[in-house]
């Protein structure tokens, strides 16, 4: 294997995916190269910081050098080079792969002969030899020859303690044995887990599509469990610890106002346009992802009925949503069920008022300073998302603001003692 200070490591994309990655590969001693089109994301990076919330790379980045550019020039003369870019879905679920496409075009027209090229970029199978080989080689390069083209699905949980991406084992696919050789040792190079390879690029592609497919239908059975559990008086967060205890061939997944992040509400789509490709209906996916998506609808028709329990409408009502991010503990955004609770019930013509402590300015949602102002401001809660400062929040703070009613959308605040409160609550499926 040729040594890791013998080969300059190029990484498109400083988002969750590539920023770690070029911070575990700089500790492993690889000379790295950040591209990005973001300058103010760049700007922040050169500092030795992260654009975004994150333990890990907190820790990390002030320890290790990378270099990063916006200038395709300065990225050539590299011996491996790894897409990172998102690949969202459209208004119609429709996967955008301008992102893959635009960083192929650019590594194609400044890469070096014999380059690795490896897309970590989540995509359905198919793409990488439908899409991106077809780009290098119309630049002129011949795969498995001039270069080696390799997919290893990123692995990612942000805000995750324990996994990161220098310990999260890999899987490797790639369209000959040399390429697929050398992805293999770049991996067991900078990470601790298991790299696997598999028997072809394909198959690696799959890899992640089934991961989040598995997730997402798990949280969309448990949503529709907990719907129908709450028609009949049921705690399904009971119901879900007494299933727990059965010692195998179970998982217990949790139910919420909405599936959020990067993967789990977005990769499902992929194989479903896939499989219309193919004359083939995922019925399986189609439902998981209705149901999903329409977590956010029942999460203000909670608040509507119970708003009405006390005598108030969501007109007019001072409303407040604890939570914007997607998940808890981290600023993300991306695909977050926050925006279409906010919106849906800005049509109700609700006063609504917004704070998350990890996303300090959104003025399209009326984002509060604090948490305090929100509470003062509010006569219902709507909580999105489970960050550590909503769960710990005293009931007596809800008591001498005068708060009447609590939608709690991830099941995490004290039901029993809100209730002995006075206060109105409802849980997703509690």
């Amino acid at each position: 294997m040729t040594k890791t200070t013998d080969q300059k490591v190029c990484i498109i994309g400083m988002g969750y995916v590539g920023l770690p990655l070029a911070a575990v590969c700089a500790k492993k001693g690889y000379p790295v190269t950040g591209f990005d089109l973001d300058e103010e994301k760049l700007e922040i990076i050169k500092q030795g910081k992260s654009p975004f919330h994150e333990k890990f790379l907190e820790e990390i980045l002030p320890q290790v050098k990378i270099s990063v550019t916006n200038d395709p020039k300065e990225i050539q003369n590299h011996d491996i080079y790894i897409i990172c870019v998102p690949t969202p879905v459209d208004g119609k679920h429709m996967p955008i792969l301008d992102p893959v496409i635009g960083a192929s075009e650019t590594i194609a027209a400044n890469m070096k002969s014999g380059a690795l090229v490896i897309l970590e970029s989540t995509v359905n199978p198919g793409v990488s030899e439908e899409v991106v080989r077809p780009i290098f080689e119309k630049a002129g390069w011949t795969v498995g020859k001039d270069l080696f083209l390799s997919h290893s699905p990123e692995r990612v949980d942000p805000g995750n303690e324990k996994w990161n991406v220098s310990n999260i084992p890999r899987v490797v696919g790639s369209f000959e044995e040399i390429g697929l050789q050398r992805t293999v040792d770049f991996y067991k190079s900078i990470i601790d887990g298991e790299v696997l390879a598999m028997e072809n690029i394909r198959e690696a592609e799959a890899v992640k599509i089934i991961e989040n497919a598995f997730r997402d239908i798990n949280i969309a059975f448990v949503n529709e469990m907990a719907m129908s559990y709450a028609r009949i008086g049921i705690d399904i967060t009971n119901v879900l610890k007494g299933a727990s205890t059965k010692p195998y061939w179970f998982m217990a997944h949790r139910p919420g106002c909405g599936v959020g992040g990067h993967c789990i509400p977005v990769d499902p789509y992929y194989m479903i346009e896939k499989g219309k490709e193919n004359d083939f209906e995922h019925k399986f996916l189609s439902a998981a992802r209705h149901i999903n998506d329409g977590m956010a609808d029942y999460t203000v028709e909670l608040l509507q009925d119970k708003l009405n329990e006390v005598g108030m409408a969501v007109k007019g009502t001072k409303v407040g949503i604890l939570g914007i991010s997607y998940k808890g503990n981290v600023g993300d955004l991306r695909e977050t069920p926050a925006i279409r609770i906010v919106d849906k019930i800005k049509k109700l013509d609700a006063d609504l008022v917004a704070f998350d402590p990890y996303i300090p300015t959104m003025p399209k949602f009326a984002t509060t300073k604090n948490l305090e102002e929100i509470l003062s401001r509010s006569e219902a809660l709507v909580l999105v998302t489970e960050h550590n400062e909503f769960k710990n929040i005293p009931v007596e703070d809800f008591v001498k603001h005068g708060i009447k009613v609590i939608i709690d959308g991830r099941n995490c605040l004290d039901k029993k003692a809100i209730r002995a409160a006075g206060i109105v609550y409802a849980g997703i499926g509690r």
